[in-house]
């Protein structure tokens, strides 16, 4: 549970949200699978299992490991992974095709997301009529069942299916002996409003005994409010990746998610937010990707401070940011360019045991305001030490 001693959001969520149910949400991790479709990335075995270790450890409920018929690479993957002694469950990821559970079978898998497309585009593209991928579907889900795999069943593009058919295909699924369902989002298109209502929809349909995923991705950046809104409407379960990274605009991120619904929300989600800053490196790092420095819970920037204004007050964290540092295992520190003030050189110096006189500070942040606007960028500290030394 989150430390909310660290968290400083003010009574605003108070008055809008009232009493907060609370409530247990399950994150399940997509980052191997659907986070490796970003365009570019390539991760190898052992990268994955590093990944796994590092998922497992920042408290995530359930990893995907894979989709072992995408190649051989990602069935060792999945082996490593299933071996490595995770408190995690280890989920696998197979299209309602039965070759694709076999492989899962294979390599000793025992819960996984069986995808089929529902929606009339989809359906048309892949040259697919309705009775056909109903039956699809069933004998998935059954084969799955059958052999004592926990199935997910994960209708893909269902945020612009028609309500009747989906209905029917979840419905079937059940039948056939999923356990779980998952509401997806492919192409980032629902409103939160939206994805509140289509859960709202499931959860009707199925009934409470059916736990609902929700699995949206960011087109319109909107990710982590539509899956806030699914959970709101009964989803138990958030489907994500670690930095949001997946195709096109990526997927929800997890961590993001997780520190709103636990923030503002009063829900738990059993993340342990101290390791998430880390855990979002070592992820971007295997990936070979760059994040922007303003990115929600994980940007390098955000505890970073150059305006003097904000120096000032950097002594009092709860003045200038919404929560600590230390919640996301984060460091925070000044530091100086065009936009800095009389406090900004003054705190420096100490940090960096300079002598620097009041008097001369005038001088000196004059010269570090110079500098900084010249370079179009910070001053670096040995930069600092120069023109304290001149002054």
């Amino acid at each position: 549970m989150i430390d909310r001693d660290k968290v400083w959001t003010g009574s605003i969520n108070d008055l809008a949200l009232g009493e907060r149910p609370g409530g247990r949400v399950g994150l399940y991790d997509t980052t191997l699978r659907d986070g490796e479709q970003t365009v570019g990335v390539v991760l190898d075995p052992e990268q994955k299992l590093r990944i796994a270790v590092a998922l497992d450890r920042l408290g995530i409920d359930r990893i995907e490991a894979g989709f072992p018929r995408v190649s051989r690479d990602d069935a060792e993957a999945i082996r490593l992974i299933m071996d490595a002694g995770l408190d995690a469950e280890v989920w696998g990821f197979s299209r309602a095709v039965p070759k694709d559970v076999e492989a899962l079978l294979e390599l000793g898998v025992r819960a996984a997301v069986v995808e089929s497309p529902v929606s009339e585009g989809k359906l048309a593209a892949y040259g697919i009529g309705h009775e056909r991928l109903v039956e699809r579907v069933r004998a998935a889900c059954a084969a799955g069942n059958a052999a004592g795999v926990r199935v997910c069943f994960f209708g893909v593009d269902g945020t612009r299916a028609e309500l009747p058919f989906l209905e029917r295909v979840y419905g079937a699924a059940v039948e056939a002996g999923a356990a779980e369902v998952a509401v997806v989002d492919t192409l980032g298109a629902a409103a939160p409003e939206a994805a509140g209502l289509l859960v709202g929809r499931v959860r009707e349909w199925l009934g409470p005994d059916v736990p609902i995923h929700w699995h949206g991705h960011n087109d319109f950046g909107l990710a982590t409010a539509a899956a806030v809104a699914a959970v709101r409407a009964g989803a138990g379960w958030v489907q994500g990746t670690i930095n949001g990274m997946g195709e096109r605009a990526g997927n929800a991120d997890l961590g993001e998610v997780a520190l709103a619904l636990e923030s503002l929300y009063g829900m738990t989600t059993g993340l342990r937010f101290e390791r998430l800053v880390e855990t979002a490196e070592l992820v971007r790092e295997l990936s070979g990707y760059e994040l922007a420095p303003w990115k929600p819970g994980t940007g390098e920037n955000l505890f970073v401070r150059e305006s003097g204004a904000v120096a000032s007050q950097f002594h009092d964290p709860p003045a200038i940011e919404p929560f600590s540092a230390q919640l996301v295992g984060a460091d925070r520190r000044l530091v100086l360019g065009k936009k800095s003030g009389a406090d900004s050189v003054r705190i420096r110096a100490e940090e960096l045991g300079l002598d620097l006189s009041e008097e001369a500070r005038a001088a000196v942040l004059a010269e570090v305001k110079r500098l900084g606007a010249e370079k179009r960028g910070l001053v670096t500290d040995e930069e600092f030490r120069a023109i304290v030394e001149r002054v």
